[in-house]
């Protein structure tokens, strides 16, 4: 839609969306208008002019490279003649009170007022909470759900006095919310918030733009409409022809010079632009077309957007959440299903059926990503034309002759799309280094090695058979920040990839000595030292993974008497059950015990966690195997920091302690945790969920690091799990998850810092509070489902459980 328009000219209800911005303005009072401009700006000097049809003076200055949000603003300072302004969006539609917000910034005194507004998702938006009296506490730009402490977030419309441009500098890339805003709150600047009761829409999403102009519609939004109200809701601009035997069941809107033939139907929210035309018998239902577009008889178009100067012809079909670029023809008989989108001057022939440029929202995900990269069910949600797609997309985000590292687990569903995506990164003129079946950490190690710019391997989903993951790695072999993802879904949705040309397809190789590179490397940096003299006796289970390709040499050459079971390679299951692990882990138990072995591990398929079981044949649970860890490192070490998530038990913190280590807190995300522990005086980190992370030899998590560094603490204590198990206090951490619908996920986080009062409260993921005596509760939206997850510890198992009651209830009061 904005590949040939910046986004403030695309129309809502024919007006474009800066001319509904302008109009408001005027309404207050507001006459003179600098236009900060830069993408295709002269169709916006040529569209408004000087601003005398809108009774206004409008002046422009333009970037020559983009300034950032405050930066725009400084560039314009010469034409704000030092007096207070309002810098106000040209692509949000809103019809907020400025005349309120100038009044309430004035009798505050503020030096800039923000523009608040409380929203049911807040997390494309910068969110801000505000004391008693409007002035601004904290802020936090685009957060994550584990970040989102309030629903309340700023719209972009600032009031501000001008010595607020004396903290920006001139010419150079300066935001207000990530770089302004937080120098002068932490300078004491007078900073408020005007939480406002009109309408605003972030005209951001094709969702949102057709949200907006239903909203016209419906008079949820006070916008002038143009034209008369020839029924109710039923809008006719001036010089439209409607037949008296067309059918229009309003709200809709028909714009000048349109025609709408006999027989044709118009529906809700449904917007004719300029000179369209409507054959008979054409059905059109929350359908937004633009200027100049023909419409066959017997179309059918339904909450689609459609392009000026396109040609949709007899009997085609458009379906949910279609968008026609501008000047493209669809041929008759034509198909378009849900969410395709048809770039400019394309042509669609007759009779097509288009459905595999399916894009991502059309999986029903709120995000291409998971917790586990990109997942889904094998070849009904994960297909090889998608992990074509995903992988051409990766490409796209890297250099031209970057290296890029492939591997997988033992599955065939991971070796058949591995295939599809080599193939999809060599004609994107990428070499790859295919691994072929290696544990994932030794994955990770090769990715992270100097030269190699990321890497993307495959794994059947933990816990689901039918499911594939296919996780994608930066050049730290680290899975991708937010930010790198967010660059892969962008290039992703609009199918924007880069082909090479015959002469730069790149190469496919198979790297020699994989695993023994990695292993080398591995004890060369971790410390066996009286292994060998300790005569340690383990057990191990390869849970019919990749872990079975490494453990036996590696274990050989360090010295210590190992017995393996399920040391193969299992096609047919591989991935764990809950089942399946639980059985395994009774077996290994029974091992241990009946062979004297010092403690048993069983890894993962892929041998990024594992689980203990200690000498009496008892499983170590993963909360209690971290403390473990932990109790044996920081011993060893005698200081440094630890990093752990925020829903580790606090004991962490006491364990650390007496060892002289501090605790580090974590957000819950994986990229999170391997961010922390990049800083060199980090000495162990992890997960809580069976992932350790060795910061002497990788930054990612790494089950075979974790056992071989375990086997050296272990040897050199001399002391049994158990031993080390009852010398750490117990603890009393109690979860629960509570089902919490998306939309109303941001005002429940804010009603949990309401509940909260006077009580501390960390917001490092998530909202912790922190009670008087000691105990603390955390409330977490989840990132990829409707729930919201509840961690709550006390001194003893009464006050816990109290306060995840206490919690609890408040979340579903909240939701209700």
């Amino acid at each position: 839609m904005t590949a040939n328009q910046p986004k403030p000219l695309l129309p809502v209800v024919n007006k474009p969306i800066m001319e509904h911005v302008l109009r408001l303005l005027r309404r207050h009072g507001i006459e003179d208008t600098v236009v900060t401009v830069q993408f295709l700006a002269t169709l916006i000097r040529n569209y408004f002019g000087d601003g005398e049809e809108l009774g206004m003076n409008l002046s422009y200055v333009a970037e020559e490279v983009p300034l950032g949000t405050a930066g725009s603003v400084k560039n314009a300072e010469d034409h704000l003649r030092g007096e207070p302004f309002i810098v106000i969006s040209g692509d949000a539609l809103t019809d907020i009170d400025l005349s309120d917000m100038v009044r309430f910034h004035r009798e505050n005194g503020a030096m800039v007022t923000i523009g608040l507004k409380r929203v049911p998702n807040p997390l494309e938006f910068g969110i801000i909470i505000v004391d008693d009296q409007g002035r601004i506490q904290r802020f936090l730009e685009k957060p994550t759900w584990g970040q989102v402490f309030s629903d309340t977030v700023n719209t972009g419309i600032y009031i501000m006095e001008p010595e607020v441009l004396d903290h920006v500098a001139a010419g150079e890339v300066v935001d207000w919310s990530g770089d302004v805003f937080p120098k002068l709150l932490k300078d004491g600047a007078p900073l408020y918030g005007y939480i406002a009761e009109g309408y605003w829409e972030d005209v951001g999403t094709h969702e949102s733009y057709l949200r907006s102009q239903a909203d016209v519609l419906s008079g949820k939004v006070d916008v002038d409409i143009e034209g008369f109200e020839v029924s109710p809701g039923v809008w006719v601009a001036e010089g439209a022809e409607v037949d008296p035997e067309a059918v229009l069941k309003g709200p809709l809107y028909i714009g000048d010079y349109a025609k709408v033939e006999a027989g044709a139907e118009l529906r809700e929210f449904t917007v004719l632009g300029s000179n369209v035309v409507v054959r008979s018998e054409a059905f059109l239902h929350r359908a937004v077309v633009h200027d100049n577009v023909y419409i066959g008889s017997s179309a059918n178009m339904r909450g689609c957007v459609i392009g000026k100067n396109t040609d949709v012809m007899s009997g085609a079909r458009v379906e949910e959440g279609a968008v026609v670029g501008e000047e493209c023809v669809i041929e008759s008989e034509a198909y378009l299903s849900n969410d395709i989108k048809v770039y400019p001057f394309k042509t669609i022939e007759a009779g097509a059926v288009v459905n595999a440029n399916v894009i991502w929202e059309s999986r029903g995900q709120r995000s291409l990503f998971g917790p586990r990269g990109v997942s889904g069910l094998i070849n009904v949600e994960i297909t090889p034309e998608l992990a074509v797609r995903l992988a051409s997309a990766y490409a796209t985000t890297l250099k031209k002759g970057s290296v890029v590292i492939t591997s997988r687990d033992v599955s065939r569903a991971a070796r058949t799309l591995k295939r599809a995506v080599i193939s999809a990164l060599t004609a994107a003129a990428i070499d790859v280094r295919d691994l072929e079946v290696v544990p994932l950490p030794v994955a990770r190690f090769h990715t992270s090695q100097s030269g190699v710019a990321g890497g993307i391997s495959l794994r059947t989903t933990p816990g689901d058979p039918q499911s594939v993951d296919i996780i994608f790695l930066d050049e730290r072999g680290a899975d991708l920040s937010p930010a790198a993802q967010r660059k892969l879904e962008r290039v992703f949705s609009r199918a924007e990839y880069r082909r090479a040309f015959p002469g730069e397809i790149a190469e496919l190789s198979f790297p020699s000595r994989g695993v023994e590179t990695y292993s080398h490397e591995l004890l060369r940096r971790i410390d066996t030292g009286g292994v060998a003299e300790a005569e340690l006796k383990v057990v191990v289970d390869c849970a019919g993974g990749s872990a079975s390709l490494i453990l036996p040499s590696l274990l050989g050459r360090i010295g210590v008497d190992v017995l393996t079971v399920n040391n193969r390679l299992d096609e047919g299951s591989p991935t764990d059950t809950l089942a399946k692990q639980m059985r395994d882990l009774q077996r290994l138990g029974d091992l241990v015990k009946s062979s004297g072995a010092d403690f048993g591990v069983r890894f993962d398929p892929v041998a990024e966690r594992l689980s203990l079981v200690d000498e009496n044949g008892e499983l170590v649970d993963n909360d209690r195997a971290l403390l473990v860890v932990l109790d044996l490192v920081a011993a060893e070490r005698g200081g440094g920091r630890v990093a752990l998530p925020v829903t580790t038990t606090r004991v962490a913190e006491q364990v650390a302690s007496y060892h002289g280590a501090e605790v580090q807190w974590t957000p819950t995300s994986t990229d999170e945790l391997t961010k922390a522990a990049k800083a060199d005086d980090i000495i162990f980190a992890a997960d809580g969920r069976g992932g350790y992370l060795l910061p002497e030899f990788s930054r990612t998590t790494d089950g075979i690091g974790a056992f071989v560094r375990l086997l050296g603490l272990v040897a050199r204590t001399r002391m049994s799990l158990s031993q080390i198990d009852r010398r750490i206090p117990q603890a009393h951490l109690l979860r629960r998850s509570v089902p919490t619908p998306w939309a109303v996920k941001g005002s429940v986080m804010r009603a949990v810092v309401e509940a909260a009062g006077e009580r501390e409260v960390d917001t490092t993921d998530g909202v912790r509070v922190l009670e008087p005596g000691g105990g603390w509760a955390l409330i977490l939206p989840d990132t990829a489902e409707a729930v919201t997850h509840l961690w709550a510890e006390g001194p003893d198992s009464d006050t816990a459980q109290r306060l995840l009651d206490e919690w609890a209830a408040v979340v579903e009061r909240a939701e209700g």
